[in-house]
């Protein structure tokens, strides 16, 4: 039987979701493996303050020489492939894979396969300001994998945005938030979304169990499975 493979994980954006992905990263591979197998992980987790200082000031440069500087000290620790566990800080993934010479695996690929195995193509993106406005995710969805990508009036946005960092990241959840997240789904389907992609790795915290008005795609999920399923290959 072959080794499961070492993944290296650019985490801390924020913990309260890196803490998901090394959940379903064992559980996955634990659920195809049996026995006491599970994922071997190496983790750098960030100080999020230094990375949203980053964000909210635009120095994406800065951002940039972080995430390679960690991805360089996973690839010299063992690390056979890198998983950022964020969905903007993806924003960086193109520069990450010939920096060091391991593959990325990207959340927006993964994602995009199990939309496209549903038979969706025109989908809802709730995110972060920078993932629903910025072209490194919807540019990927669209010019990559065919998919037609809407997001919330600007207004929305914020609620969006304010919400993900000002409470999620804390791992504040607030009854109030889901019912507005509620109805801006609601709102992406009257404007013909098919579905819905929950793509901040926060997002999931808010409205898990929630009944929503299009079927939900989590990118933490989502993405997690496909590392572990990479971890596992031959």
């Amino acid at each position: 039987m072959a080794p499961i493979k070492t993944l290296g994980l650019l985490g801390g954006m924020s913990w309260e979701s890196t803490v998901l992905y090394y959940q379903l990263l064992n559980r996955r591979i634990r659920s195809v493996k049996g026995g006491h197998h599970s994922c071997p992980i190496i983790l750098h987790s960030f100080d999020f303050q230094q990375i949203y200082d980053l964000q909210v000031s635009g120095d994406w440069d800065g951002a940039a020489k972080l995430l390679l500087d960690a991805s360089h000290r996973l690839k010299d620790a063992g690390a056979e492939a890198i998983v950022i566990c964020a969905n903007t800080m993806h924003i960086q993934s193109e520069k990450i894979e010939p920096a060091t010479g391991i593959p990325v695996i990207h959340i927006a690929d993964a994602t995009a396969a199990k939309i496209k195995e549903s038979g969706h193509g025109k989908v809802a993106l709730l995110g972060t300001r920078y993932t629903m406005e910025k072209e490194f995710l919807k540019g990927r969805l669209s010019e990559k994998h065919g998919l037609e990508v809407l997001v919330p009036e600007e207004a929305d946005r914020k609620i969006v945005h304010d919400v993900i960092y000002e409470e999620l990241a804390h791992g504040v959840i607030k009854k109030e938030s889901k019912a507005e997240f509620k109805r801006i789904i609601e709102q992406m389907k009257e404007a013909g979304a098919e579905c819905v992609i929950l793509g901040c790795t926060e997002i999931p915290m808010l409205l898990e169990g929630e009944e929503l008005a299009l079927p939900a795609f989590d990118t933490t999920t989502i993405h997690a499975g496909a590392a572990a399923d990479w971890a596992m290959s031959k």
